[in-house]
């Protein structure tokens, strides 16, 4: 128990020291990714306060759940019937810097739990970015920086570069890694985006499966090609829907060290997602 609180301690914490904020954004969705014989449904919800301290300066702060449940064809995956629903809390604490009109400094620190069930102190893993967004003219600018992430299906630090342009009035575009997108605004109320993204996660395990004793976590990542129509349905509330296909989806069993135990060869497959978002 005493874990437990200690855990929930380090999320809260700098979440409910931040009053009286400027902004606020909550998000929830529900996504879909069936493949062959495995089938991967998520649930997230997340609350987000932005504040802008003084000129130079902003901060940010999310806190986010998110619910992954695995369906398996029986026939084929008997074994592992048991690992079936994860779990993931993370906090994500941001500052944003302005040194000069043309130059901003990012910092993000991002604790995350992630685990099967039983929620336990050293599933805790700290990640984080660092950025320099330099505008080189009125419409582009360009990112560099690095980050601890889990997009490949396990914590590791990885470089990120993108240049983001503004083709006209109504169009964005980003080109880089690990995203790339173009967005198109035909008013103020819709928003269409094309995206690809690198992305991914892994889960703690509560128990191994008997056929893999020292298994001790699961592993998925994979390369999202998506489209995206956000609608602004008043001044508060967005819905959003997103339709796209996984390409390169890898599902592993792991050791401690990471070493990949069992291949479930999931195999590709598309996504469908439907979300709602309050901001004020």
């Amino acid at each position: 128990m005493k874990r437990k609180v200690l855990v929930w301690v380090l999320f809260w914490i700098s979440f409910l020291n931040m009053k009286a904020q400027e902004k606020l954004a909550v998000d929830f969705n529900l996504k879909t990714e069936p493949t062959q014989e495995i089938n991967f449904n998520e649930t997230n919800a997340s609350i987000a306060v932005y504040k802008k301290i003084n000129d130079k300066n902003e901060i940010t702060n999310k806190l986010e759940y998110t619910n992954l449940k695995i369906k398996y064809d029986t026939r084929t995956y008997y074994d592992f019937e048991n690992l079936n629903q994860f779990n993931q809390i993370q906090n994500k604490f941001g500052i944003s810097h302005k040194v000069s009109e043309a130059t901003r400094l990012n910092f993000s620190v991002r604790p995350t739990i992630n685990f099967q069930q039983n929620l336990n102190i050293s599933d805790v893993t700290l990640l984080g970015s660092f950025q320099l967004k330099q505008q080189l003219n009125s419409k582009t600018g360009l990112n560099i920086g690095a980050e601890r992430s889990t997009i490949f299906g396990t914590p590791k630090f990885i470089p990120t570069l993108s240049i983001s342009g503004k083709i006209n009035d109504q169009t964005n575009i980003l080109i880089g890694f690990p995203d790339t997108a173009i967005s198109y605004s035909n008013n103020e109320r819709n928003k269409f985006s094309i995206s690809n993204s690198f992305n991914g996660n892994f889960y703690n395990l509560d128990k191994s499966p008997e056929t893999y004793s020292n298994a001790a976590k699961i592993s998925t990542s994979q390369i999202t090609t998506a489209f995206d129509y956000e609608r602004n349905m008043d001044k508060n509330w967005f819905v959003n829907f997103k339709a796209g296909y996984n390409f390169n989806k890898q599902y592993h069993l792991l050791d401690e060290n990471n070493h990949k135990l069992y291949d479930f060869n999931s195999g590709n497959g598309y996504i469908l997602s439907i979300g709602i978002k309050y901001k004020q």
